[in-house]
This record gives C-alpha cells, sequence and structure tokens, in this order.
C-alpha cells in the first residue's frame, strides 16, 4: 500500500493515516500545530505493544501535544503489531525500523526541517535507538528502559543532540536508579528531570509533564 500523499491536514487538524513500513502499513495520526507554518517535526513512540501500549497512550498524546504546541508537524503511529500496523512483535529491533520508516516519512512532507524524537518507556528506548541513523535535533526520553528490559542488549550510542529524561523516582515498572545509573553513564549525560509520586504512568501529573517538556523544546527549537 503506497504511503499517502504529503498533502498535508489544515492548521490544528489531524489526520489518520497509514504509512509504508518495513513489515507493511503503519498505523499513523499526522497533527499540524494550530499557528503559523511547523518549525520542525516530531514523532513520538509510544510503550510496551505486549502490555497494552499504543499510540493512544496519555503521556504519548501529552508528548505530542507539548510538540504541536511549539509548532511541530507530528507523528504519533502504532508499532507494527498494534492496531491496524502490520507485522508482529520484534523486541524493539524491528520497532526501531518502524520508527525510522516514519521518521524518514515524515522528513519527506517537510524537508529539511530540524527532528525530535520522542518516546516513553519501550517507545523511548526504541527511539533512542533510532536516533543513531536519524540523527535529531533533540531527544526527549520519558522513563526510558534499559538493559535487562531488552535481554541485557547495549545501551544505544548517546542520540549526539541536546536530550531531555524524564523518570518519577517511585516508577513501578521501570527502576529509577537503574536508568539514572545508565543515563549518567553518557557523555555528556541528558538533561535530567526527576519526578516524585508520578509513578510509571504519570497519572494526574501530565500537565507537570509537559511543563517539563515544553522549555526544552521552546530552547532549542526556532520561533
Amino acid at each position: 500500500m503506497p504511503s499517502p500523499s504529503p498533502d498535508l491536514p489544515g492548521p490544528g487538524e489531524t489526520r489518520q493515516l497509514l504509512v509504508d513500513g518495513p513489515a507493511g502499513p503503519l498505523e499513523t495520526q499526522l497533527s499540524v500545530p494550530r499557528q503559523g507554518a511547523p518549525v520542525g517535526v516530531c514523532v513520538v513512540c509510544h510503550p510496551h505493544p505486549l502490555y497494552g501500549g499504543a499510540m493512544s497512550n496519555k503521556v504519548v498524546y501529552a508528548l505530542a501535544s507539548s510538540a504541536m504546541q511549539t509548532g511541530l508537524l507530528t507523528a504519533r503511529f502504532n508499532f507494527r503489531g498494534v492496531g491496524r500496523s502490520a507485522g508482529r512483535y520484534d523486541n524493539a529491533r524491528g520497532e526501531t525500523d518502524d520508527a525510522l520508516a516514519v521518521t524518514a516519512w515524515l522528513r519527506e512532507l517537510l524537508p529539511g526541517m530540524p527532528l525530535v524524537l520522542a518516546g516513553f518507556s519501550f517507545g523511548a528506548f526504541v527511539s533512542l535507538r533510532a536516533a543513531a541513523a536519524a540523527r535529531p535535533a533533540l531527544q526527549i526520553s520519558v522513563s526510558i528502559p534499559f538493559g535487562k528490559y531488552f535481554d541485557n542488549a547495549e545501551a544505544p550510542p548517546h542520540p549526539g543532540c541536546p536530550w531531555l529524561a524524564v523518570h518519577s523516582v517511585d516508577d513501578d515498572t521501570v527502576n529509577y536508579e537503574e536508568t539514572r545509573a545508565a543515563l549518567l553513564a553518557y557523555t555528556p549525560p541528558p538533561q535530567f528531570v526527576r519526578f516524585e509520586d508520578a509513578g510509571h504512568f504519570y497519572h494526574g501529573r501530565l500537565t507537570e509533564l509537559q511543563q517539563a517538556v515544553l522549555p526544552f523544546l521552546q530552547q532549542h527549537l526556532p520561533s
């Protein structure tokens, strides 16, 4: 199935699309900022497909909303095997290829624009892996897991750009101390925002999460 035409939705609109992926079509939502021409593009990756993760996740939506507020043309998508996306779960390997396919497609819509890669939990790890090939201008990782969560896979390389990491101390899904140690091992380490009592899913704290993300985007993106 061919990818959709490069015609963009109107300002403030979201369009449901199927984008060509390496394992078949990827269900995608493309959102356009409300005011002005886009200043860049953003791809947001969702949490673990085997545990209910999908592009409808509230943290993913909050990240996408923050991106749109700062003028980014933003794509959320379902990894292979989720929703209407073709294929089967591939332990972050194929999902990295999915993220790269959506990234390449989005860059075709707005060539030469800065790219922001963002993700939550499993999606944060995948988007960090994708950064090695995608070379983003900015990276955002919310509650990113490492090591034992991926068959002790090596940590992905530094994204080579300004990088924001957010994690809650009481996360009962992705261990805070293990993640913090892994992040501090990078040179330079990412800018780190620590939450208290937000759990893994930031229930009731999504506005605060956006307030952590927005200044980072505003600092580094053209106005």
